[in-house]
């Protein structure tokens, strides 16, 4: 499984399918930002990670331009990362409690994350087309990942992503609303991005109440 994992990876890394997607993280590490200019840019889709016997797997929307774009993996070096790295240590599901490059020994225990999309897009908004090219590696990943008991799903379209995987369309977003299908427990969260945390839609115990209630799904 280890070995699919990685090949699944492998394609994504080299996926062009989207052109809009593959011009813009093409520019994005070309014309970097003034703060990480010296920052060699990752610049290419992102592959998932984490332990490929995960029971928690994490979906998030994609990465951000000068977050996972920037350091080659997901939820790394920007404060959404900052926020998910955190949460996952203080809930043992991770062996630290920062996320700044990739080569910075961050690993994930009994945890897999990945995204809707894999590409970073303009102003965060994949066109639906895109979120539907990139849904197959997704598909893929369920399949893969055996061992899955819990998906928690960062924002709207990443649940969204989920349901329309699992054929259920009755369930509607809203932070902490979970659902059953096929033995796994769906999960809906806030994303923890800057504007949702900034301005207090996502406050710390909320989101810390996300991952105590899969730590308790877990133990049932």
């Amino acid at each position: 499984m280890e070995r699919s994992l990685e090949k699944l990876n492998d394609k994504v890394v080299k996926c062009k399918k989207c052109t809009r997607l593959h011009s813009y993280i093409k520019s994005v590490a070309k014309n970097k930002v003034k703060r990480f200019y010296d920052d060699k840019y990752w610049g290419k889709p992102l592959p998932s990670f984490g332990d490929p016997n995960a029971k928690l797997l994490i979906v998030g929307l994609a990465p951000a331009a000068h977050g996972g774009n920037r350091t080659g993996r997901m939820f790394t070096g920007d404060s959404s990362g900052d926020w998910l790295a955190k949460v996952l240590f203080d809930n043992g599901f991770a062996n630290k409690p920062t996320s700044q490059n990739k080569n910075d020994g961050f690993t994930l225990i009994d945890a897999y994350i990945t995204a809707a999309v894999r590409c970073a897009p303009p102003d965060n908004k994949p066109t639906r087309n895109e979120i539907m090219t990139c849904a197959d590696y997704l598909k893929q990943e369920l399949a893969l990942l055996q061992d899955v008991k819990v998906i928690v799903c960062l924002g709207k379209i990443a649940f969204d992503a989920v349901k329309r995987l699992c054929g259920v369309k009755y369930q509607n977003f809203s932070h902490g609303h979970r659902f059953f299908h096929n033995g796994i427990v769906i999960v809906a969260s806030y994303h923890p991005s800057r504007q949702n945390t900034q301005t207090g839609k996502l406050i710390w115990s909320q989101w810390n109440k996300i991952f105590l209630d899969v730590r308790a799904l877990l133990a049932k």
